[in-house]
Parts: C-alpha cells; structure tokens; sequence
C-alpha cells in the first residue's frame, strides 16, 4: 500500500443545533460541532475557503465545544469538546504547522455533555501550570477539571446539582483583580442560577483548588436558564464589578452585579437608593465567602425585546470604544446587540440582526429557519456569527464608516447523511441530497480563487430525499421516501448566477427558461413564477378562506424573489439560498409502491431507471421512464431481484443497466434495439431486457457497483467486505476476474473516467468505517485483471462513519485533475484532489 498527497478542495458540514456546539477562539478560528465531527473554520481569512479542517473521533452527537487560553509561550491551542457519547475529547491544535490531533478522550461522565466553560483571565495555577475548565452533563453533575501545558487532563471534584436539574449552562470567572478566587455559575432544566465559589492554588506549590461551595441561589427566571456569561464591568480597573448575564426560555434576560465590599456599596454601585429602594424584594443580595473576601451578589437589569426562547447570550467589547456589549440569540429568528445608556444606565437595543417580523409564521420549507441557537463574538467584536435550523452560518461584520452590520457570507452544509451525489454532465457543479429533506449545488466560484460554495438549494422537501441524478447541464430528478420521483429544472435567476460566479463556459440561459420558483404554502411541488421588481410593494398574503380550494396553492409571501436577489457578485446568503434559489419541478413520475432506494439517468439524458425498497419479486422491479418530451414509463417493468435494489449504473455508452440488491445478486440489462426507425427527429427510448444475473455474486448484500470507462468492466461490491471486478466480452458472458478483500463492508465504488497511459484504471472505494482507498486495476488481453496498485488516503481524511456514495468529477477541457466527491453518512460532504 502506498500514500499520496491529497489537496482538500472543498469541506461541507452543517453545524449541530445546541447553543454550546460552538466557539470562537482567541486565534480567530471557529470549531463547531457536526454530527460527531469538530469542524474548524476561520470567518475572517480572505481566501474564505470555508472550513478548513474536519476532526472526527466522537461517536455521537457534539453538543459542547469551548477553546481554552493559550498558555505562555506556547503555540499549541486546546479545545475542549463533549457529546452524545458521554465523553470529552481534548484537542491540541497549532495552527502553523497545521496539526491537530486528539490527546486525551475522559469518560467521567454517565450521560451526554450539554456545557463546557474555560476560566480565562486568570493566570496557571500550580507548579505545573494547569488551566481550569468545568463540564456539566445530563446525569446532573458538573465536573470541575484540570489541563496541564503537557495536555494531561486530571479531574478535581465533582459537583452534584443540589436540585437534581440537569445543567445546560455553566460559566467561570476569576472573582477578584487580587487573590485566586474563582467563581462559576450553573443553570439548566431549572429557573434559577446557582453560584459556587473557590479558591484556586498558587503558583509556589499548592496542588489544587479548595473545592467549590455552593454560596447562593439567584431566582426570577420562570423557565429553564440556557446561557449563561461573566464579564469584568470595567476593563483594565482594579476593583471593578462582575456582571452575570442568564438568558432564559422566559424570553428575558436577567442582569446580575458581583461586588467586592459592604452590603451597601453593593447597592450603590448597581444605582440604588440605599434609603429608599435598599428594602424592596427586587433588591435581595446573596453573600457570597471566597478567598478570605466578602462579595455580594443582586439583580441588576432585566432585558426584554426577543419574543421567544432566549438560547444565548455573551459579553463582548466595542472595538470601537471598548464599552460593554452583549449580544443575544433568539428563537424568535433575531440576534440582538444590548448596551448600557450612559445617561440612564438602561440597557437598549442598539441593533437587531436577522429576520424580520413579516417572515415570521412562513412555511419551515421556504420561509422561517426555525430561530437562532446560538451567537459567537469574533475576538475584538467587530464580528458575529448564528446559527440556524438549517444548519448553516451567518455572519455580519461592523462597518465603522457607515456605523452598522453588513451580512458576510459563511458556511453551510448538510445536517444528515448525504443520500446521493452527482456531478452535472460537464463537471461544472455537484449536487447533493440529504436526509435532512434538502438538495443543494455546489460550485466553484471563479473570483474566489477557486474556493468551493454551496449556491442554490434547488429542492427543500417534506421527505427524506434518498437518491438523485443529473440529466443534463440543468436538470435533474431526484426520489425520497414519497415513493415518487421529481424532475426539475434551473430557473433564469439561478442560471444568469452561476454563469456569472462560477465561470461558466455553458452558453447563456435561454429567455424561455423560468425566472424563479416558490413552494406552495401546504405543498411540496415548487411553481414556476416570474421575479418582481424592487420597487414593488409587499406582496400581500393570500386573502383566500382559510379552507378554499385555492388555499393549497397559494404561495408564501416571505419568499417573494425580487430582481435584484441573485443579481449578486459573490455566492448567496443563507437567507438567500433558502429562500430564492428554488428550481421550478416540471414532472412527477410515478408507479413504485414504497419508498425510492435508488435512480440513475442514462448519458443521454433521456432515459430514467428507478427502484424502491422491496421484500418481494414484485415491488423490487427496476422501472424505466422516457424523459421530455412523453414522460412515460416504458412497459413491463424489469424484473430480476427479490429483494431491495441499492443500485443502478447505466454504462459509458447506455448499451447496459446494471443492478445490484440486497438480495446478493447483480443483473445486467441489455438495450433493445429492435425496430428503431431511423430518421426520426426523437426516437421513442427502446427498453431494457435481461441479459445476464448472478444470484450469487457476493455472500452478502451488494451495496454498490460501477461501470469501467473502458470495455465491457464492472466492479460491485458489499456487506462481504469485498470488491469484485468482472468482465464481459466472452462467450460465456461477465464473469469474475479479480476479487480484492478489505478490512471492512465496502459501501461506495466508483470508476475515474479516464485510463492511464499504460491502460490503468482508477477505483475509488469507500467503505462502512468510513475509509477510503483508491485501486489501480488493469484488465489484460487475455480478459484477467490485476490489481497495479493502491493509493490508501490519510487517516485524518477518513470519515467517522460510512461513505455513502463517491462520484469522480467529469473531465473537462483537457483538465487533467482527479476530484473526488465524498458523501458521508456523518452528514459531511468532501472533495479532495488526488495527484496521482
């Protein structure tokens, strides 16, 4: 076996939905998590290539991600992560060398991990410079921790909810400018903050923190506390207060003073009237005992203007006068800025970021995106970023000039497993489909040094999308669990876009073509529909009775496309993609009985083959379909398997099908040719008849199979842990000419559609752990092939989990450069160029 050097050219994932999935570092870097994966990404970096990195090592679902403070002198940064998987991972990154590896994995915990927080401002404690960090879990315990500059990780205490809540939000503090007091705040499935205090070691010896003390209870919230953050209310002043701020599914925020002194400076430092207001309810102060020093803990503000669930929310200061901002991600689909008056001392709202009220209430399909969970500071503040229900980024950056927020574009990807792949027939973008009930392009965008982007999301659907392919330069059909297939089309607005970013060397749009598409309010068919102008008014919801026959075709006001939508010089905004790039659907095919398993589309694009999931002879038969104009099925249907069909692989020149199934066994149909009639303008598709099967062709299922650029070669494979290639062109019709075993169930083939100098031919192989691997095959005169060599990639760019299908980018124009696309189960999308 050998290594070559791969090239990452593009990177997709789509973040997990938990307010604690993500962090932004003191580097710039952003690690959030996807599925069990921690992706790495830099918003500011001017070549925005988008996520740079993909760290997999979790089993389940990342719900906690936090970096820590770099230690002096060092270069390497950690981050902490936990998950689904009941564990905590501990990454050393150093960004120069590009290193990332996983040192430590703690099991300590017995149930998910909801919430990490690093204590920073603080210096090392103990001789051997240890940080302090704490985790809090779902088997209702918090567990304070200690990272050593080594990367040795020990455990310090555990702490045990007094109320037997689970904690969904934790937060650390140094407690004074002197002294190593320590304070950390805990909330979750409750509606109160606990506070509990410590006193760390010192650097001449002491081996550890005293243990935290539970020292007061803050009520007022009246639902669960889901954030929760520290900031020092006066930089670079000795002495000054703490501010604690808790955002709650109340829909407030509640603002809490830590003061260092007497009960009465307490009171008049948050503004307090000692001889009037001090005995009023509102007023309770907490003591708190830490490092021989008495603080004191009371409310300070209580914030109002979100109008649903409050996910988080974090401190930053204005780079532009260092002032205190706090930034708040709602439910409510809206990110909010806050700062102090500094008149009145009341804390407003000096911008709002994200949707506005006449989307709220659309269709999950095309209008709302289901809230913000969570929103990130850059550094020095001048950035912010949320996440959405959709999986994706969105960013906006401060213009000093004009005193506002301008929407950047970020990163975005699928949130499940990637079903289908397929790359349009002249290689210019690839599409993919989802569980997550989307279909996304993706594409090169030429003033972008070539980064990759997602831009369009032709389909965005009510069922779990399964399989999908192209049948020409602007189409393509897709199936899902709706047991029907969707043909659609690209409309002029997403056209003219493409042409203009990627580069495209396709000739113009044609004027017939749709301007763009919409979805019903209570349907999934997306209807062709003409932009509208800027300068026209707000389209009016429908005024039809709720009930009325027209109901189900009227369309969502919220995703109305105006001209100047996708008149855009740089790849879409998520609000763009989710609401404007729809493609129109011009045909429904229909006869399977269950859900569709597998399609594919011949080279000509005129000809669909499709299966569904099956237990029996008659639902596993493979159906044909003509393409425009007739879109007909072409009777009987081909019956050759008896149980669930996994895949369909026209050959180069259309002459085969190929099938293969759950049932062990692969078919080979060959095309009728019987009484074509020649001279016609559109020949009507002859059908496929059986040629050939082998009902056992592997001891277990076959999971995939593909078709040789050169001669009558395929390659199937399966749950056998083997890759069979076999060859036609004899008498006695395909038979096995190589068998090569691997270490695990192999899940994903594909055959590079060049052939080497020396008549070598490209496999790309994926299998069910998510390795991938490249085999050089070559079939000999005499009909024997041979196995020349095998090109086995990086661990690091093995996926977590099963590689669900590979597609080779198509040659193009003499470009000699092998992309391969990478469809993973963990919900990943990769191409990688190999320099063979």
């Amino acid at each position: 076996m050998t290594e070559v050097k791969i090239d990452t050219r593009y990177l997709s994932a789509g973040a997990n939905r938990y307010a604690a999935a993500a962090d932004w570092g003191e580097d710039g870097l952003v690690a959030f998590g996807a599925d069990s994966n921690v992706c790495l990404w830099n918003p500011r970096e001017d070549a925005n290539k988008g996520i740079a990195r993909i760290l997999n090592g979790h089993t389940a679902h990342v719900r906690a991600v936090k970096f820590l403070s770099r230690f002096p002198d060092e270069k390497t940064t950690y981050i902490v992560t936990g998950g689904d998987d009941h564990s905590l991972r501990v990454w050393a990154l150093n960004t120069e060398a590009g290193h990332a590896s996983c040192v430590r994995t703690l099991e300590a915990h017995a149930a998910p991990i909801n919430c990490i927080a690093a204590l920073k401002g603080q210096k090392p404690f103990g001789e051997d410079n240890r940080r302090l960090f704490v985790t809090g879990a779902a088997d209702a315990t918090v567990k304070v921790w200690a990272l050593a500059s080594t990367g040795e990780t020990s455990l310090l205490q555990t702490v045990k909810t007094t109320k037997g809540y689970f904690p969904l939000a934790v937060a650390l503090s140094p407690l004074g400018d002197v002294g190593n007091a320590v304070i950390m705040a805990v909330a979750g499935t409750t509606n109160v903050v606990q506070i509990f205090t410590a006193t760390l070691g010192s650097n001449n010896g002491s081996p550890q923190p005293a243990e935290f003390a539970l020292q007061a209870t803050l009520s007022g919230h009246e639902n669960w506390v889901r954030s929760l953050d520290f900031v020092r209310e006066k930089a670079d002043t000795d002495g000054s207060d703490l501010l604690l701020a808790s955002a709650s599914q109340d829909k407030y925020i509640r603002l809490w003073r830590i003061h260092q002194g007497s009960a009465l400076s307490a009171l008049g430092a948050a503004g307090v009237n000692v001889a009037v207001d001090a005995l009023m309810p509102g007023n309770k102060i907490h003591k708190l005992n830490a490092g021989g020093e008495k603080h004191y803990v009371m409310f300070e503000a209580l914030l109002l203007g979100h109008e649903d669930w409050i996910y988080s929310a974090r401190w930053s200061r204005a780079s532009s006068d260092g002032g205190l901002q706090l930034l708040s991600a709602s439910a409510d689909n809206s990110l909010s800025i806050w700062e102090s008056d500094t008149e009145s001392g009341i804390w407003i709202t000096v911008a709002r970021l994200g949707e506005i009220s006449r989307e709220k209430g659309a269709t999950t399909a095309t209008g709302s995106i289901g809230g913000f969970w969570t929103g990130l500071w850059s550094p020095d503040g001048s950035a912010v970023i949320t996440l959405g229900r959709t999986g994706s980024w969105r960013r906006w950056d401060y213009d000093a000039a004009e005193d506002g927020w301008e929407q950047n574009f970020a990163v975005s990807g699928h949130t499940r497993a990637v079903t289908g792949i397929s790359w349009s027939r002249d290689g210019g973008y690839l599409l993919s489909t989802s569980s997550d009930q989307t279909t996304r392009l993706h594409a090169e965008w030429a003033a972008g040094d070539g980064t990759w982007h997602e831009m369009s999301r032709p389909q965005i659907h009510g069922y779990d999308l399964n399989c999908i392919d192209s049948l020409g330069p602007s189409s393509f059909v897709s199936g899902a669990d709706e047991k029907l297939m969707r043909v659609f089309t690209e409309p002029k607005a997403v056209a003219q876009m493409l042409h203009r970013l990627t580069g495209s060397t396709l000739p113009p749009p044609s004027p017939s073509l749709p301007d763009a598409a919409n979805m019903p309010v209570l349907g999934l068919s997306n209807k062709a529909i003409d932009v509208i102008d800027d300068s026209a008014p707000e389209t009016p919801a429908s005024e039809t009775p709720l009930n009325s026959s027209s109901d189900r075709d009227a369309l969502d006001p919220a995703s109305t496309v105006r001209k100047s939508a996708l008149e855009i010089s740089h790849p879409p905004f998520e609000e763009s993609l989710s609401r404007h790039t729809l493609w129109p659907e011009v045909e429904k095919l229909y006869g399977h009985g269950y859900e569709l398993s597998c399609l594919a589309a011949n080279h000509a694009g005129t000809l669909i083959a499709s299966a569904c999931r099956a237990s029996s002879l008659n639902h596993a038969v493979i159906r044909l379909f003509e393409t425009a104009p007739r879109w007909s099925e072409l009777r009987p249907p081909l019956a050759a398997h008896t149980l669930t069909v996994t895949r369909l692989r026209f050959s180069p020149d259309d002459k085969y099908l190929l099938s293969v199934g759950r049932d062990r066994q692969w078919a080979v149909s060959v095309r009728d040719t019987t009484d074509a009639k020649e001279g016609e303008e559109r020949q009507m598709e002859k059908g496929y008849t059986l040629h050939q099967s082998n009902a056992k062709g592997h001891t277990r299922m076959i999971l995939d199979a593909a078709w040789a650029p050169r001669g009558e070669v395929f390659a199937t494979a399966g749950r056998d842990k083997m890759v069979k290639i076999w060859v036609g062109g004899k008498q006695e019709g395909f038979t096995l000419g190589l068998g090569v075993q691997m270490k695990h169930a192999v899940t994903a083939l594909d055959f590079w559609e060049g052939v080497r100098g020396d008549g070598t031919m490209l496999l790309a192989v994926g299998t069910e752990a998510g390795r991938l691997l490249v085999l050089g095959v070559k079939v000999g005169e005499d009909g024997q092939v041979v196995e020349t060599e095998r090109v086995v990639l990086k661990e690091e760019l093995w996926l977590p989990r099963a590689v669900m299908q590979l597609a080779w980018r198509p040659v193009r124009g003499g470009v000699d450069e092998k992309e391969l696309a990478v469809a993973g189960e963990d919900g990943s999308l990769r191409i990688y160029a190999l320099s063979l």
